[in-house]
């Protein structure tokens, strides 16, 4: 039976950051579900860098059902956890539900890759502290005070966390992850 690896988001998540590790991973073989707050259809939004704005853009994305609600997830049945970025984070960090299965991946030291604004749920739960990371480079003072080292870099690991900025380090982030997912926790 193929391990299985678990997503974590909700509405506002970016899309890209989202569906290409779902995607990348259940071609590697692995089995992968999706958890939100609630079992829904989910709307995610595409963040774009555009010439002449001093931030990113948002634009509506795609949509996607969610096949768990945080409380319906064991994370005893999760080889890993992948926590994309987006707006999602900024609210689900207050999910009570959601820091017990984040807490419960870090106790047990399984394979937590975050990007962009994800680090920002690992920071709720004090799982940064000493450890270096990247996130979306706006985040930088948020990961020092988490207690973080922060490297403006495309895929950073310390241990079995692996962080990355935003989408377009997708191919080092996810490259960096696999290989921390196929030691601990092979496909199949």
């Amino acid at each position: 039976m193929p391990a299985k690896i678990l997503i974590i988001t909700g509405d506002a998540a970016e899309s890209l950051e989202v569906l290409y590790p779902y995607q990348r991973l259940r071609e590697e073989g692995y089995d992968v579900d999706i958890a939100a707050p609630t079992r829904k259809t989910l709307r995610f939004v595409v963040h774009d860098f555009e010439p002449g704005y001093d931030t990113y853009t948002e634009k509506p994305g795609y949509t996607w059902p969610a096949d768990l609600a945080f409380s319906e997830v064991d994370p005893g049945q999760y080889a890993a956890i992948v926590i994309p970025g987006g707006r999602a984070p900024e609210y689900l960090r207050n999910d009570p539900e959601l820091r017990k299965i984040l807490k419960a991946f870090f106790d047990a030291d399984k394979p937590v890759a975050q990007i962009c604004h994800g680090p920002l749920l690992t920071a709720a739960i004090d799982s940064l502290r000493g450890r270096r990371v990247t996130a979306y480079p706006a985040l930088e003072p948020d990961m020092q005070t988490a207690g973080a080292h922060f490297e403006d870099s495309e895929a950073v690991v310390d241990g079995t966390l692996i962080s990355a900025r935003a989408w377009p380090d997708h191919p080092a982030w996810m490259r960096e992850f696999l290989k921390v997912l196929r030691a601990k926790a092979p496909a199949s």
